[in-house]
Formats: structure tokens, sequence, C-alpha cells
């Protein structure tokens, strides 16, 4: 049989994240919104985690052409931060070097109105292989970043390897420099984390949807 000659449908959505509470709270979220196929991936941590899954998935037939965004918690590295403060990269740093994100601003926008009263910080989001903490999230901080967690820039980076298509990150601050992090779920601040977490697909969703339209 040959091929259809109907018009294709929209790119699906490929949502990276580590960790299973993130992977619920974007699930919890809903799909309804979506201008195509949403897919929300645990990769698990760490960036050679994060690579091999976004890999595997976009190498499935349904997901070849999909958008990536990556998501999940973060640690803030800018003085003031707090827990619940959204990221938006406008690029993710390596050592492999640096990924600029699609449509920014975009996104920063969309999360204003999605979660009012929710600071949202654009910049730099700079990866580890680690936990950071103390004297090294100051020096990561001198670096321009404003942001760091494990799993985003090797996200992007896999995604982009595997062809081009728009690739995005979005975290929520869930550990700050005043506001460091015992243990995730049992600390005000990883509970707030979480909730803002669960509100942010429809800005995702609005992102994913401006990819449609024609640019002039």
């Amino acid at each position: 049989m040959g091929r259809s000659s109907g018009p294709a449908g929209p790119p699906p959505l490929l949502i990276a994240c580590a960790l299973g509470i993130e992977r619920f709270a974007l699930r919890g979220s809903g799909h309804g919104d979506a201008a195509g196929p949403v897919t929300v991936l645990r990769t698990g941590m760490g960036p050679k985690n994060a690579e091999r899954a976004v890999a595997r998935a976009l190498g499935e037939t349904g997901n070849r052409d999909a958008a990536v965004i990556a998501s999940g918690f973060c640690a803030g590295l800018t003085p003031g931060m707090h827990p619940g403060d959204l990221i938006v990269a406008d690029e993710t740093r390596d050592p492999h070097g640096p990924t600029p994100c699609t449509g920014a601003g975009l996104l920063v926008e969309a999360l204003t109105r999605a979660l009012p009263g929710r600071t949202v910080h654009a910049g730099p989001l700079t990866g580890s292989d680690h936990v950071v903490r103390g004297q090294e999230r100051a020096a990561l901080r001198a670096t321009g970043a404003i942001a760091v967690d494990m799993e985003s820039a090797a996200t992007l980076r896999a995604a982009l390897r595997a062809g081009p298509r728009p690739v995005a990150a979005v975290r929520v601050v869930v550990d700050a420099p005043e506001h460091e992090l015992v243990r995730i779920g049992t600390v005000r601040g990883g509970i707030s984390a979480f909730r803002v977490l669960r509100a942010v697909l429809p800005a995702f969703h609005e992102w994913h949807r401006s990819l449609l339209l024609p640019r002039r």
C-alpha cells in the first residue's frame, strides 16, 4: 500500500523528567489542551540516563519528530530564589557546550499567565552529574547560570542529535541558596515545588501549539 496523501497531524510533544514524583506531577496535569500526542518520559537520574532514555524514545516511530521539553525540579543558584519559582532556560550548558532553547520568551509569558503570582526566571540552566551544594553552587553562579540540574542539558543534546526539532527546558526550584532541601516531599519547599509542577502543562501546550503557527 502507498503512503496516505492526507495532511500530516501536529507533531508530538515529549516531556522528559528524571523522577517518578516529577512524572506523577506532570501526568496529573492532564493533556486536554494538547496540540498533538503527548508523552511524559521518566528518564532516571543523571545525564547518562537522560541521554539514553531520550535517544531511545525519539527512535520510536511515533516520537521521531517530537518537540522536547526537559522538566522537573532544579536547584536555584541566585540569592533570593524560593522553592516554587520557575526557571525557563534560554540555553542549557554542560561540558559539551551550550544548547540554545526554542521560544523561551513565549514560555515565560505562558507560565506567567498559567501561574499568576509565581516568579519566573529566565537565563542559562547548567548541568551537573551530582547534587550541587555550598561553594560549588557559588562557583556555578559566577559563570552566569541561574539554576542547575542533572538532566536538562543531556536531554536537549540527545534530542537534537536525533534530528532538528524545537527544544526547551522548564524547571521548578526546589532547592535555593537560602532554602536548601533536606528531603523532597517532607518539607514545605518540596511540597510547594510539586504543586507548581502540577500546574505547568497548560503553558507547555501553549508553547507546543505556537510551533504550528507560520513564521514570518
